[in-house]
């Protein structure tokens, strides 16, 4: 099995430099002097979040014969978007799956790229995009299970290398792994002392399950449903879980009540709106600062597409801390 190499994602950063932004990384405030902290908000792309570098990286590899087919991706949201996004640019169609459950923001924004988009149960996404593709002969731009998916994810780790060469820790949501593969990889090769940490919800924890097991766990999709984090949902493959293994130190999981503090305390103290998902790093940040690396600590905020209605329920709810 191939496994996607500092080369692949340089060369999927010359792919992308001029459709995507370059994120800063922004200093945040730490009690903890011994643990400074940067933020890499992917919040602030195009389509709000980091699946916009692998969607261009993807698509831009592709001959204009293949292309002009049109493409078509199965997403909860992020990926759709970008997938949507990346495809209004070079004109070709769009044909999106997404779950039945998805937030009505990210359908809608999703629409607004010019896809055409399919809502199924979220068991169905996948076999409904294989039918989509057998019956217009278009092309599969998969979430995370391709390498020029993973390379293009990756543009993130030579952005945050180049940026805090001195880096000791950086903590990556995991869902598919496609995000902690690019990002591990890079960081790896050019900051080897610095540990790479994948960040789950308790509730979807089956990567960590898995690296802790040696071997790809199961979990069944109504389980993984349970947290509020949509986009943490999807389960690695066999290429994203062999990256996992090469390129982590760890996986590390969070509570829903501390993915949601995390939020409150972005939106409040950095001004940034995150998604669940894009929060799970701070939340871990906070919760595991007696066991991590100490030094330079890089949070990926992965995206911002947050449904307004749970945006305002979590600002308007009170701390849970405050209720024991």
């Amino acid at each position: 099995m191939h496994l996607v190499t500092l080369d692949d994602i340089r060369a999927a950063a010359d792919r992308v430099r001029t459709s995507v932004v370059r994120t800063p990384l922004l200093p945040a405030p730490s009690a903890d002097p011994e643990r400074p902290l940067w933020l890499k908000p992917e919040s602030l792309q195009p389509i709000g979040a980091f699946k916009i570098r692998g969607a261009f990286s993807a698509i831009a590899r592709l001959d204009e014969r293949t292309r002009a087919r049109g493409v078509v991706a199965y997403s909860s949201g992020n990926h759709a978007q970008a997938v949507a996004y990346a495809a209004r640019a070079y004109g070709v169609p769009a044909h999106i799956v997404m779950p039945d459950v998805t937030p009505r923001v990210k359908v809608d924004r999703t629409r607004e790229y010019g896809a055409e988009v399919v809502l199924v149960p979220i068991g169905e996404r996948e076999s409904a995009a294989y039918n989509i593709v057998a019956e217009r002969g278009a092309v599969l731009v998969p979430p995370f299970d391709h390498p020029d998916v993973i390379a293009g994810q990756g543009t993130i780790g030579l952005e945050i290398a180049a940026d805090l060469p001195d880096v000791a820790l950086v903590l990556v949501p995991v869902s598919g792994g496609g995000l902690a593969s690019g990002i591990g990889t890079a960081v790896r090769a050019l900051c080897p002392n610095a540990a790479v940490v994948g960040v789950e919800p308790e509730l979807a924890a089956d990567a960590r399950a898995s690296l802790r097991a040696g071997e790809r766990v199961d979990w069944p999709v109504e389980r993984r449903a349970r947290t509020i984090a949509d986009g943490l949902r999807s389960q690695p493959s066999e290429l994203t879980f062999a990256h996992l293994r090469a390129v982590l130190d760890d996986i590390v999981t969070v509570s829903e009540d501390e993915i949601r503090r995390a939020m409150v305390e972005l939106a409040h103290s950095a001004r940034l709106v995150a998604e669940p998902s894009g929060a799970v790093g701070l939340a871990a940040y906070h919760r595991y600062a007696a066991e991590l690396p100490a030094g330079p600590t890089v949070v990926v905020i992965s995206g911002g597409n947050v449904d307004p209605a749970l945006l305002r329920a979590v600002l308007d709810a009170p701390d849970p801390a405050d209720r024991q």
